[in-house]
């Protein structure tokens, strides 16, 4: 019996947590003279304050060492990085767009009805509504004020500018001590994302408990509009963003599809895009891509271009506002979107680094953190689709770009499959062998 408890996965006990708190909430809401689920309240509390107390540091560590730790590379490849992050902002923008146009057409969060948000939580009741006023609150008085009230757009502005003036510091001990630094307040950060999704049965299984009891089952089927709505979202981009990057760029469709399925197919089953990675880098220096093209393009579009991600950002922010019964204006909306455009560049390749970006959002425009914990009840189905986005838009970067290099070579014949063949060891020698999951 212990033994398998021990070997029940994270996703089993999340499913199962979801599944009790439906349970219990239901039959909260069928005796009217019992209301025990404000007593598990407090669990659902605690569980999106951890969530919150990782944001500034997740932030600060990812942005700076993405930025910083690529300086020397960027002025080495040159026109290759240009190129290259020019490419991701159109798709991520494209993703995020399509996102927020399936929100507003679909509207996966009307009907729900999230429990009260924690008094003390300290989130802002209002967002700026103009430009002038973004602007002006983007700015901080001060890094530790902004950290300690976890202003996300401050913390992003600061770090971003703390990376650039980074870079122009010769190489050296200094820099090293600062990038590595960082490095490690993002490696641990990671880590700790991990412990606290521990607790994350427990959290969401409460606020599932809580949100029944308030709306009723009713709001079980609004999280299936909400999984739907993303993979429709998603295949929309794929006919309107991929396939037309890849006509244009003259990328045979055919073969680049044989050459990613079976990584597509590892990422979408274990959520984990790094699982993937070092298969699918080796398959694209089989399609013909360059291995330095490959080795650049793959690792930095795991920072910038996760497609799925930032569209699911723009889903799932707008499926908050709508259970809260906030009305974003265009304007208002236009404002997040460019918010999530910088955040979503700090998102990691580790367990629901994504929820971590969602929170900050959330809590720059005064949005409840209750929502994260009802959508994690079906996160696991969502984090399939756009993990898998995530690595088929990565490979497509690498072909496209080996396009625009010209140095593409569509000539040699794709390697006969084996079944049950391993991936290369030279694929995880260029990957560098990491170790994570999608984001």
């Amino acid at each position: 019996m212990w033994s398998t408890l021990r070997r029940t996965s994270l996703t089993h006990w999340i499913f199962i947590g979801m599944g009790l708190g439906i349970l219990v909430g239901w039959i909260d809401s069928s005796l009217p003279d019992r209301d025990f689920t404000p007593y598990l309240k407090p669990l659902s509390t605690a569980f999106l304050r951890m969530i919150k107390s990782i944001v500034v540091p997740i932030i600060f560590g990812t942005l700076v060492v993405g930025i910083a730790g690529h300086g020397d590379d960027l002025k080495r490849v040159g026109r290759l990085a240009v190129k290259s992050i020019g490419y991701f902002w159109v798709m991520t923008a494209a993703a995020l767009a399509i996102g927020l146009m399936a929100g507003n057409l679909v509207q996966p969060g009307k009907g729900v009805v999230l429990p009260p948000p924690d008094p003390h939580s300290g989130v802002p009741t209002a967002a700026p509504t103009t430009f002038s006023g973004f602007l002006e609150h983007i700015v901080p008085r001060s890094f530790f004020e902004a950290a300690a009230q976890n202003e996300v757009l401050q913390v992003v502005f600061w770090s971003v500018l703390f990376a650039i003036a980074l870079t122009q510091v010769k190489p050296g001990r200094p820099k090293e001590i600062i990038l590595g630094f960082a490095e490690g307040v993002a490696e641990v950060t990671f880590k700790l994302v991990g412990i606290i999704m521990r607790f994350a049965p427990i959290g969401i299984g409460a606020a599932m408990a809580v949100t029944v009891a308030h709306s009723g089952l009713d709001v079980i089927i609004n999280l299936g509009k909400l999984v739907l709505t993303l993979y429709g979202a998603l295949i929309v981009f794929v006919l309107v963003a991929l396939i037309p990057a890849a006509l244009i760029a003259r990328i045979p469709i055919g073969r680049f599809v044989r050459q990613v399925k079976d990584p597509a197919f590892i990422a979408f089953t274990t959520t984990s895009s790094d699982a993937a990675l070092p298969l699918a880098m080796q398959r694209m220096i089989e399609f013909g891509v360059p291995r330095r093209i490959v080795a650049f393009v793959m690792p930095t579009g795991y920072s910038f271009n996760l497609d799925g991600s930032t569209l699911y950002l723009g889903v799932a922010s707008l499926f908050v506002a709508q259970a809260a019964g906030v009305e974003m204006s265009l304007q208002t909306q236009l404002l997040m979107m460019l918010t999530l455009l910088v955040t979503s560049k700090g998102i990691a390749a580790v367990p629901r680094a994504s929820l971590v970006v969602l929170s900050g959002t959330l809590t720059a425009f005064g949005l409840p953190l209750e929502g994260i914990a009802v959508i994690l009840g079906v996160d696991e189905l969502m984090d399939m689709a756009r993990t898998m986005i995530n690595l088929v838009g990565n490979c497509l970067a690498t072909a496209v770009m080996g396009r625009w290099e010209g140095e593409l070579n569509l000539s040699q014949p794709l390697p006969a499959r084996t079944a049950g063949a391993a991936v290369p060891v030279e694929a995880a020698a260029v990957a560098g062998n990491p170790e994570g999951h999608g984001a």
